[in-house]
């Protein structure tokens, strides 16, 4: 059984439909990619698995239960973490304080992520620690969402656009940092518009388009296709 399975999902904006019957799965210990245009569906699709936009059908299992219809605050106690693009730190503490708000053990009560390990993963914000998360820039700000969100340690991280608006440089250094969260067994689903990005991390990959999942192959097998590349991921 997948850690979370996404089978016919639905969701609309007022009287605007978005999604049109999106199924995936993410399996334990994986990094699955869904990929798309702006606009294609991929934020929708996780803000509705987290139960911050509620679907108007369809199922959302996660670890064996249905999660669909919780409220976010209860998706997260069972294990979910979502960074947004906008990261949404509090600008007016302290990253450690960021980070210190995020503190939970994780459901087997063994805590597996602290601020020593996130500071490991992430070097760069180890001399931030005493800053305003307000004063950071794009990338380090980023960064201290995603060390934020392993402060709660869960089963399945969320990540929407993280190489988003970033310089290709810090791009190139947040691909390293990931890949070695890919090495601790983390299990991840990112969405993405970087076809670079997402591939070097991800294990599988889905295509969503206008709403609907269009492909669904490996990295390899997507990188052989240069026609679904053009007709889906090119601007």
């Amino acid at each position: 059984m997948p850690l979370l399975d996404v089978e016919g999902l639905e969701t609309a904006y007022g009287q605007s439909q978005v999604l049109f019957g999106i199924s995936l799965a993410v399996e334990r210990g994986e990094v699955v990619a869904l990929l798309g245009r702006n606009g294609a569906g991929k934020t929708t699709t996780l803000s509705s698995i987290m139960g911050l936009v509620r679907p108007l059908g369809g199922s959302v299992r996660f670890a064996g239960g249905e999660i669909r219809g919780l409220e976010p605050f209860q998706v997260c106690r069972l294990g979910l973490g979502f960074v947004t693009e906008d990261c949404r730190l509090f600008k007016g503490l302290t990253v450690a304080e960021n980070l210190e708000t995020a503190r939970r053990a994780g459901r087997t009560g063994v805590t597996r992520w602290d601020v020593d390990r996130v500071v490991g993963l992430f070097p760069q914000i180890g001399p931030l620690l005493d800053r305003l998360a307000g004063g950071l820039s794009g990338g380090e700000q980023r960064m201290v969402a995603v060390a934020r969100t392993l402060m709660g340690n869960p089963t399945l991280l969320l990540l929407d656009e993280p190489s988003e608006g970033l310089a290709p440089l810090v791009v190139q250094t947040l691909l390293r940092q990931f890949q070695a969260l890919k090495q601790t067994g983390a299990t991840v689903l990112l969405s993405e518009q970087n076809l670079r990005f997402a591939t070097e991390l991800a294990d599988r990959v889905y295509i969503i388009e206008k709403g609907e999942i269009r492909y669904h192959g490996t990295p390899r097998e997507l990188a052989r296709d240069p026609d679904i590349r053009q007709k889906y991921l090119m601007v």
